[in-house]
């Protein structure tokens, strides 16, 4: 019954302050700073979700969990890496490539291309490279004697080329016996049988064509560059593919998507963690101003709080009645704050476009960053945790005041009243 009173006591004594408009103003700021900190904090933590999702989801679902290649010559029993491989728990499935490494002609100069020659058959279980390009330009793929070549948007917008036109690519006259033995360079002509997207750098340097025509390219018969690993848990990959490895009698590389693509993870989690620090101490600093606010609300109210002590009110009943009413900037901030925040979350891409579209600038470059667009992945326990932080915080900051507040002397307040 008595923490009832004091929380009505705090409320009125929250609305009260409306009438002295400078506790009005600190108190406003205090809100809408902790507002800004709770949507700001909501927004970058969705968009680091999102790059983590784009991440595993796109560029790990096209790139290799991990690669097994065969070291200074083709893999010619790639058929029992792929059966060793079903029978290591966690290892989902395994898929042969032959791997080319070229240079294509472009406005300016020439641009390295690696084209990958798959299997669709094979490809579609450790990818979903299918799922960025028409069903048409994957079954072109799949023409084994043909050469067709499906190309990244990106490159074929750089290289002006479209669906039906040739591509000539030029790389080193490797011997099939011995791929450390390099001849006269010579050009290779395909034709563009179809474009993938990925939105990112993977459509400026990788191609893919049909496996047995780039074996037939580079004269390896029934043998393979290697053969790529996907694993049902991306961060067991790296052990997965060692174990793997090792297994096998013929000498072989070892690579994971760590060694290649690691570096975005941990930069993700970098940013994450500094982000999420910076605007932690946003929302102390907004919260700091809750103390300037009650320490003048304290003052303000000293004889009410005399009268109210000596009518037997409890030091602790007082001092909840200021911890309620600093509570109440917090909870009025967190709100704000949270149906701001997950509403830019929720629209985060769109209003991307909308900037870049009037504006007319790319934030994300293809060129720079591995996708070409904002993403955004908002998730409930990242709303629960800000709002929960910044309301802890804002109550942590009203216990001096209120403290001071209980240790009012009733007899010098009200004789000076």
């Amino acid at each position: 019954m008595r923490s009832l009173l004091a929380m009505w006591v705090g409320w009125r004594f929250y609305l009260a302050r409306q009438s002295n408009r400078f506790i009005n103003f600190i108190s406003f700021a205090s809100t809408a700073g902790i507002a800004l900190g709770v949507m700001v904090l909501i927004v970058v933590l969705s968009a680091m979700n999102g790059f983590e999702k784009e991440l595993e989801q796109r560029l790990l679902g096209v790139v290799s969990h991990g690669e097994l290649v065969g070291v200074n010559e083709p893999i010619h029993q790639w058929q029992s890496i792929v059966d060793d491989a079903s029978q290591v728990p966690g290892i989902v499935a395994a898929a042969p490539f032959v791997r080319m490494q070229g240079l294509v002609q472009k406005v300016g100069g020439f641009q390295g291309l690696t084209v990958m020659g798959i299997d669709i058959g094979n490809e579609a279980k450790v990818s979903n490279i299918q799922q960025f390009m028409s069903p048409k330009s994957w079954q072109s793929l799949s023409e084994h004697n043909s050469n067709n070549i499906v190309l990244g948007k990106g490159l074929a917008k750089s290289l002006d080329l479209t669906v039906g036109q040739s591509l000539n690519l030029y790389m080193p006259n490797l011997n099939g016996k011995s791929q450390n033995k390099i001849g006269a360079a010579k050009s290779h002509r395909f034709v563009v049988s179809g474009i993938f997207e990925l939105g990112g750098e993977l459509d400026m340097s990788t191609a893919y064509i049909p496996m047995q025509y780039a074996a037939k390219t580079l004269n390896l018969g029934d043998s393979v560059s290697g053969v790529r690993i996907k694993a049902d848990d991306v961060f067991a990959a790296p052990r997965l593919i060692r174990d793997l490895g090792y297994s096998q009698q013929q000498y072989v590389y070892i690579s994971d998507w760590t060694r290649t693509q690691g570096h975005l993870y941990q930069d993700i989690q970098l940013v994450r963690m500094v982000m999420y620090l910076v605007l932690a101490l946003v929302i102390a600093v907004a919260c700091f101003n809750i103390v300037s606010t009650l320490v003048m609300a304290v003052r303000d109210k000293q004889s009410e709080i005399a009268i109210l002590l000596t009518m037997g009110m409890r030091k602790a009943s007082v001092m909840l009645i200021f911890v309620v009413q600093g509570a109440f900037n917090g909870i009025l901030g967190c709100a704000i704050g949270a149906v701001l925040g997950v509403t830019i979350s929720i629209n985060l891409s769109a209003i991307a476009r909308g900037i870049e579209s009037i504006l007319g600038i790319q934030l994300l470059s293809a060129d720079v960053y591995f996708i070409d667009f904002l993403p955004s992945q908002l998730q409930v326990n990242d709303v629960i945790t800000v709002v929960c932080l910044a309301f802890v915080m804002s109550v942590i900051a009203t216990l001096y005041p209120a403290w001071k507040a209980s240790q009012t002397p009733p007899a010098r307040a009200l004789a000076g009243r």
